[in-house]
């Protein structure tokens, strides 16, 4: 991807647990990608707790962190007002802080594709009417 990927938990995840569901196409998907991927905070403390639920240590996911493969895009607190409006757009799906702080970046970064296992993000939009371009299976 030459313009950028937006990570999103489920790949993350998958990508450092084995034996998960579409663990062969997010490798793939991985192999291709170009560092740095964005991503936030709120995907990074999901990513964490899912490892530990499924019995994975989680200094992977510092270690992608401090090579500079992940880089955290967006700070929540900056982004107040834009991520209560995308959360109560949305309100009628199951909408964690991350997927608003997603779909804040894809605003913020108009050429990224959100690299997802969420449906959802086939749903929301950016600027209000805008598709976000994904990566998912």
């Amino acid at each position: 991807m030459k313009n950028g990927v937006i990570l999103d938990t489920g790949p993350l995840v998958t990508f450092l647990a084995s034996g998960l569901a579409h663990g062969e196409w997010v490798r793939d998907q991985w192999k291709r990608l170009r560092p740095p991927l964005l991503t936030c905070e709120p995907v990074l403390t999901e990513a964490a707790f899912l490892l530990k639920r499924e019995g994975q240590d989680t200094d992977a996911i510092f270690a992608l962190l401090e090579r500079g493969i992940l880089r955290v895009g967006i700070e929540v607190e900056d982004q107040l007002e834009d991520l209560r409006a995308l959360m109560r757009r949305y309100r009628d799906r199951p909408m964690s802080l991350a997927d608003p702080c997603l779909v804040r970046l894809a605003e913020i970064h108009p050429g990224g594709t959100i690299f997802t296992l969420d449906a959802d993000f086939r749903i929301y939009r950016r600027h209000g009417n805008r598709v976000i371009p994904t990566l998912m299976p």
